[in-house]
């Protein structure tokens, strides 16, 4: 009988000690790691891809350096895991990465059946096809017939399917694992066309031997409001993450970078830039956050038009537009809840 009640009082403080683990938050235990763990691509030019050096770069990646700058003011504390697209949900779902910054749509089944929360769209963009320019083919509506390389375990497949039967075609789906793969695969002459996002294609394009030799059609045939996102569950995390993509959007449209950032924090008077930069009012605070974490951001990594155009604007290889990705005030649909 006392066995029986060692036994049992065991399992009581395992069963505590293991409450106890699951209820630590996940920015304690970012805290207690001593740095953010990231998600990105396998590789995609602009967005995830590492230097010569070895050193992760590109629009995504600036996003986790952004959370790291908030969270620790140094946007070096981040570690970067490479995913698949297959892979990328059950790295989030196991708790191997806090947060997965890979150019993914949000989409109903992936917030609610998959138990995610998306923190907001980063960049708003849209499925298109990529194909030789010496196939003398001007729109997608042409295709039919079409071998087409997509990845799997993406929205992609499942747009492409629906477009070619909507418009009454066929096509024959060469699939792939990874982007870098299915741009190989393509050039190798293993598919007529390529088709993943617009700006997807733009990266692999600019990758190309001869980015002449191939055009992008003009058809979008779907929205991809791409975003980073973080598991079900941690109200505060998924907050933190929503209201840094907010800080770099805010800090863009109140004229905010990293150059005039120490003058603005100084001087301006304008209340919307001293709760942003946290001159004034909570805001870190509400968040469990220096309340300069919006200072941090703009000064460590730069707002969202710097972030834009330094990966994949129109000086880049990429040469991409910002489009919808414009503010809200210049004819785009970027816009942040207001800081207040």
């Amino acid at each position: 009988m006392r066995m029986t009640k060692i036994f049992v009082a065991a399992a009581a403080a395992t069963a505590l000690s293991a409450g106890a683990a699951a209820a630590q938050s996940t920015l304690e235990n970012v805290k207690s790691k001593g740095q953010l763990q990231c998600g990105v691509s396998t590789g995609l030019a602009g967005f995830s891809q590492t230097d010569d050096q070895g050193r992760w770069e590109g629009f995504d990646v600036d996003y986790c350096r952004a959370v790291a700058a908030a969270i620790f003011g140094d946007p070096d504390k981040v570690a970067f895991t490479p995913t698949t697209a297959k892979e990328r949900f059950t790295a989030l779902q196991s708790g191997e990465i806090d947060i997965l910054s890979r150019n993914t749509t949000w989409t109903l089944s992936r917030d609610v059946q998959l138990g995610f929360e998306f923190m907001g769209v980063s960049y708003y963009d849209g499925q298109g096809f990529m194909i030789r320019s010496d196939m003398g083919i001007d729109s997608a509506k042409d295709l039919d017939g079409a071998s087409v390389c997509i990845q799997t375990g993406t929205t992609t497949e499942l747009n492409l399917a629906d477009y070619f039967r909507t418009n009454n075609m066929s096509f024959e789906p060469v699939t792939i694992d990874t982007s870098d793969q299915a741009r190989e695969a393509y050039e190798a002459g293993r598919c007529d066309v390529y088709t993943t996002d617009a700006s997807g294609l733009a990266a692999q394009r600019s990758s190309m031997a001869d980015p002449s030799a191939h055009k992008i059609l003009p058809e979008i045939i779907s929205k991809e409001p791409l975003g980073p996102l973080v598991r079900h569950g941690d109200n505060n995390w998924g907050d933190i993450g929503r209201w840094v993509l907010n800080a770099m959007i805010t800090a863009e449209e109140l004229g905010v970078n990293s150059e005039n950032v120490d003058d603005m924090k100084a001087n301006t008077e304008n209340p919307e830039v001293r709760r942003l930069l946290g001159t004034e009012g909570e805001m870190g605070a509400m968040l469990g956050l220096p309340n300069e974490f919006g200072y941090n951001v703009v000064k460590m990594v730069g707002n969202y038009a710097e972030v834009f155009e330094r990966n994949v604007g129109v000086e880049t290889p990429l040469g991409l537009e910002r489009g919808l990705n414009a503010q809200w005030t210049d004819g785009g649909i970027l816009y942040s809840p207001p800081y207040r």
